[in-house]
């Protein structure tokens, strides 16, 4: 198997054999019973969900599996060769904040301040007048901020706590405490290496 799904605790520091501390950030990796068995994919669960909120072909679908709870999340992972080295990549959702202006977003300044004015926290000009008479593509606009994936690279597992499915993996991690996350070997290099 690939990889684990997880959520992020916290963040502390552990101490390796020479005495130095070493930033890490927390994750909980499991338990993650398995659901499906596929010939090039295993499905993972995670967490639990409430019998009445879970549908009835998602109850009957983890019945096969022996389960008596349906899992929070479903993940399929492929199935590669097993080579002993421990996952190296953390995958994470940030959260989601909805609809922001430009000030929020894109940290913008904003305008004066003063009696009168009613521009406080807008944007401004937009576009140029005649030429070319559009706004450009990749303007910073008011939008959706948030909730958007990100895949951190070359963190190292430290620690490995068996007995409370606990990893420790050095550096941060992007995304919220009790944020779910996923934990995949890594398939190249990264800009660590």
């Amino acid at each position: 198997m690939t990889g684990l799904i997880g959520r992020k605790l916290g963040m502390t520091r552990v101490f390796d054999a020479e005495g130095t501390h070493v930033p890490v950030t927390v994750i909980e990796a499991g338990p993650c019973p398995v659901v499906q068995v596929g010939q090039s994919q295993v499905q993972l669960g995670f967490g639990a969900k409430k019998p009445k909120r879970t549908a009835k072909a998602l109850a009957g679908h983890v019945k096969k599996a022996g389960l008596e709870t349906a899992p929070r999340v479903l993940q399929s992972f492929p199935v590669a060769p097993s080579t002993g080295e421990p996952p190296k990549a953390g995958e994470t959702v940030t959260k989601g904040r909805g609809f922001q202006g430009v000030v929020h977003r894109h940290h913008f300044g904003g305008g004066p301040e003063t009696h009168g004015n009613t521009r406080h926290r807008k944007p401004g000009s937009i576009a140029p007048g005649t030429d070319p008479s559009r706004i450009i593509k990749g303007k910073r606009m008011p939008g959706h901020m948030g909730a958007r994936n990100f895949t951190e690279l070359g963190l190292r597992v430290v620690k490995v706590d068996a007995e409370r499915n606990l990893l420790f993996l050095g550096g941060s991690v992007p995304g919220p405490m009790n944020g779910l996350l996923t934990v995949r070997k890594q398939g190249g290099p990264s800009r660590h290496d």
